[in-house]
């Protein structure tokens, strides 16, 4: 196991075993703390590759999208602005033609026809894409592409060991006890939502921010940003100038500063600088979502074609002895 391994397999055991100790205290502090040193350098990484767009100047317009839909108070309209430009990224990053941007712009049209019909819906996808679906499913992505790029074993059971991760706190959730209890009435106050929205996608009714719910955010938060942090080597986040790194780090700590100052306003600023990194990311997920599709159905292709080719080469070693045998016998 490479050492860098070795780091990755340890931060994410040591994030869950915060993640059962003290749930509460450690989503807080890795949302306040670890989030605002991810979101500017990773937009900073983003932005060496022109954000994946085909122009810079649509970041600045996903940017702003991203400020308006946080000051959004109406749960719908908030997944509709996060939807739209999901699909609207998807469509510039992840097709390849016109008729492609066609049919996924139709399939997105009826997909948003299904959501609004059901009422809830655009206000749950606007709940879950910010969180659970970008945190959560996203990393997991990434870390399934990267163990197919590389054929690494060892990070094929690292995709597993995170898998197991999750599975172990939703079937045997820690009973941990609040240690501050400012915290988990913050957390309640600001993830409060990702529960209930949850219960309606799954129809579980009566879902909440409880222990169990609190342990898995707090977990798949933190070892978001860890990962993060630790593909410094991998790829390159931090090779850029030396000015540049000195204002994300000073950039970083006054948000974090401006939260614990007036944890109101602070959080305010921390989500749309979360909403900003996040819709300028919407591009490459797309990308990210569109390769792992493609390496799937190679891989399928692969499998299905090898038994094909082998019946093939069988019939056609058959046939060629049956010629033989009739030539000899004429």
């Amino acid at each position: 196991m490479r050492s860098n391994d070795a780091l990755h397999l340890g931060l994410m055991l040591g994030a869950l075993a915060a993640s059962y100790l003290v749930p509460f205290e450690l989503l807080l502090l890795a949302y306040v703390v670890l989030g605002p040193a991810h979101y500017f350098t990773e937009i900073s990484w983003l932005h060496d590759r022109s954000y994946y767009l085909p122009h810079r100047g649509i970041a600045a317009v996903l940017a702003i999208v991203a400020v308006v839909a946080a000051l959004i108070d109406n749960a719908s309209w908030f997944g509709s602005a996060m939807w739209g430009a999901l699909v609207v990224c998807a469509m510039l990053a992840a097709t390849t033609s016109a008729i492609e941007s066609m049919l996924l712009f139709m399939a997105a049209i009826a997909l948003s026809a299904i959501m609004y019909s059901s009422g809830s819906s655009l206000a749950v996808i606007g709940i879950l894409i910010p969180t659970l679906i970008h945190v959560c499913l996203f990393t997991l992505i990434f870390m399934v592409l990267g163990a197919y790029r590389s054929g690494s074993r060892v990070q094929a059971a690292l995709v597993a060991v995170y898998l197991v991760a999750i599975a172990t706190i939703l079937l045997v959730p820690p009973t941990a006890e609040i240690r501050i209890a400012s915290f988990a009435r913050v957390g309640q106050d600001y993830f409060g939502n990702v529960g209930p929205a949850l219960g309606r996608l799954f129809g579980v009714p009566g879902l909440v921010l409880d222990v169990r719910l609190t342990s898995l955010l707090a977990f798949v938060y933190t070892y978001h940003y860890l990962n993060w942090f630790i593909k410094a080597d991998v790829i390159r986040w931090t090779a850029v100038p030396k000015a540049r790194l000195a204002a994300m780090a000073g950039a970083s700590a006054v948000s974090t500063a401006l939260y614990f100052y007036d944890y109101a306003f602070g959080f305010t600023f921390l989500l749309a600088l979360s909403l900003i990194h996040i819709l300028l990311e919407f591009p490459l997920d797309s990308l990210a979502l569109r390769q792992l599709g493609s390496a799937v159905h190679g891989a399928v292709r692969a499998r299905f074609a090898e038994p094909a080719a082998a019946s093939a080469t069988r019939s056609r070693s058959t046939g060629t002895k049956t010629m033989k045998r009739a030539s000899r016998s004429h």
